[in-house]
């Protein structure tokens, strides 16, 4: 196979995608659809930071695809920018407890909070009281809300223990000029039963709950993607459906229906196909689940 005369051919031909990267689960969509009222939920309760006041801590739960995080970073975004548009100092921070070598250790999250904060440490080294200072410091050089948003923080926890919220729950009591207010982003519904009692009242002063989708609510989603995603009539008749049916079968992770739509649509490309079918579909979800295992 000469690889030279294949790229030459593929790029002569015309993709069947006209926007793929709206079929990337980094795509931030600026309309998310069935959580305007969860979304409203969780302004209504950051709102005071707007006014230097520090908002209640919050809990947001619910299972992986249901628009936690989407929903929680769009939040964030929107109050930020109407913060920096009236001068309120007002900074939010976002960090996915998930990520190696970001912060799956309290050293590791300090320092990511502190990198975020215009400073940098180094990655370990450090005597942990030492980098809490800094963090103290740099959080207190003014008067300033700061909004930090921890996704998957029950990875965080089962990993170094609850300690660390604690510190993080209780470092208002030790700030002069500024305030935290802490968001919790958790896939794990029972996760703060496990939580020692002093820091389950500080965390959980506010809980939301992510209900799953169904699978017409994702048929929606999938439908407004694919218009934009693909060029028209490419995706056939029944295509969006069975693909919604797949992803409410799986407890309604939107995500997946959406990652699931991709890979149909590369495959499809990939045969020299004009349309995706439910055929690639079907291989789609057989390749995705054997990725998995």
């Amino acid at each position: 196979m000469n690889v030279n005369n294949f790229f030459k051919n593929y790029l002569s031909k015309d993709s069947i995608f006209s926007n793929k990267s709206l079929l990337l689960s980094s795509y931030a969509p600026d309309e998310i659809m069935y959580r305007e009222n969860l979304i409203q939920d969780v302004a209504n309760i950051l709102a005071p930071s707007l006014r230097l006041e520090r908002p209640s801590s919050l809990l947001v739960y619910g299972k992986t695809g249901t628009g936690k995080t989407l929903s929680i970073k769009y939040v964030l975004k929107s109050i930020e920018n109407i913060a920096a548009e009236n001068n309120v100092p007002l900074k939010t921070i976002y960090v996915n407890c998930k990520l190696k070598r970001i912060a799956d250790t309290e050293y590791r999250l300090i320092a990511q909070l502190i990198k975020e904060l215009g400073k940098d440490v180094p990655a370990t080294g450090l005597p942990t009281d030492e980098i809490y200072n800094i963090f103290y410091s740099l959080i207190d050089d003014k008067k300033q809300i700061v909004i930090l948003a921890l996704d998957e923080i029950d990875q965080l926890t089962s990993k170094v223990g609850d300690l660390i919220l604690y510190n993080l729950t209780r470092i208002n009591a030790e700030l002069k000029n500024a305030q935290i207010g802490l968001v919790g982003i958790s896939n794990n519904l029972i996760f703060a039963e496990n939580l020692d009692p002093r820091v389950r009242s500080s965390l959980s002063e506010e809980e939301i709950i992510f209900p799953s989708y169904n699978a017409l609510q994702i048929q929606d989603i999938l439908r407004k993607r694919s218009d934009n995603a693909f060029r028209e009539n490419v995706v056939e008749v029944g295509v969006i459906e069975k693909c919604a049916a797949y992803a409410a079968r799986e407890h309604g992770d939107a995500r997946r229906a959406i990652d699931l739509l991709r890979v149909a649509g590369e495959l499809a490309e990939r045969y020299g196909s004009e349309h995706v079918t439910v055929n690639h579909l079907d291989e789609a979800e057989s390749k995705i689940e054997t990725d998995k295992i």
